[in-house]
């Protein structure tokens, strides 16, 4: 398929217009014109662009990609090299990122209910029909150190569980994956029992205290795996790419 063409296929599926983010979404970097193999992970970093090098991917897909607002604009040191690499070997860089969280079949909040076994109710933002932070509940109740273990084995990865005053089972649960923590007391306000996120700052700890409700956090790299993942399967089963996931371990 041609470069420009995926680029119109992932955006009819995804429609990041609807979404204002922090970043370009779709293609950052052109390369050949031609894409037929294509490697999917979490963030364009040094080894996953050299595992698309060592692969002769003609794409690189993923959901963490460059110029985000804010950053220096300038392409030196560490966003040159990763830029020169993917353009000296004719790599195209597709990039989604809140478009990608909110997709409702293959966003990353969806695969980590799926994952939970959680049923989604809704958004936790009232009135945003691309809320990046949702709420839904479990069929039966958990303890926290039920829900704890449950993520550990789903993520591969043990999360922090912050559980003082909050109660003693969940039976709803708000999540917002990667750096949602702040999303915390949205989730208080609904009256829920547990929020889960990726990241933790040192604040989430007294708010989740003081609101009395359980908060998890279950790892950035963790909780947004399968958003990427499951996108690069369905561009395999659709349009039949040759899409290979390659996940670069990451414990933040």
């Amino acid at each position: 398929m041609n470069n420009l063409k995926l680029e119109a296929v992932l955006n009819e599926l995804l429609s990041p217009h609807l979404i204002k983010d922090y970043c370009p979404n779709g293609l950052q970097v052109e390369g050949k014109s031609e894409v037929k193999k294509i490697i999917t992970g979490v963030t364009a970093c040094q080894a996953l662009i050299e595992r698309a090098i060592e692969e002769k991917a003609d794409a690189l897909l993923v959901h963490h990609g460059f110029f985000w607002k804010g950053e220096p604009a300038e392409i030196r040191g560490m966003k040159f090299r990763r830029i020169k690499a993917l353009i000296e070997n004719g790599i195209n860089l597709y990039a989604y990122h809140l478009p990608l969280d909110v997709h409702p079949r293959l966003g990353n909040n969806a695969k980590l209910a799926e994952l939970m076994e959680i049923e989604v109710l809704g958004g936790l933002e009232d009135g945003n029909p691309n809320s990046v932070s949702v709420y839904g509940q479990f069929e039966q109740p958990l303890t926290g150190e039920e829900l704890a273990s449950r993520l550990s084995i789903a993520l591969h990865r043990e999360p922090l569980h912050i559980g003082d005053n909050a109660p003693a089972e969940i039976k709803t649960v708000g999540w917002c994956t990667g750096g949602g923590q702040d999303f915390i007391e949205l989730a208080a306000q609904k009256g829920l029992d547990a929020f889960i996120s990726g990241e933790i700052s040192e604040r989430t700890v007294h708010t989740a205290r003081e609101l009395g409700i359980h908060y998890f956090s279950a790892g950035h790299h963790a909780t947004e795996r399968y958003g990427v993942k499951s996108l690069g399967e369905w561009l395999a089963q659709e349009h039949d790419f040759d899409v290979t996931f390659i996940d670069i371990d990451n414990p933040v």
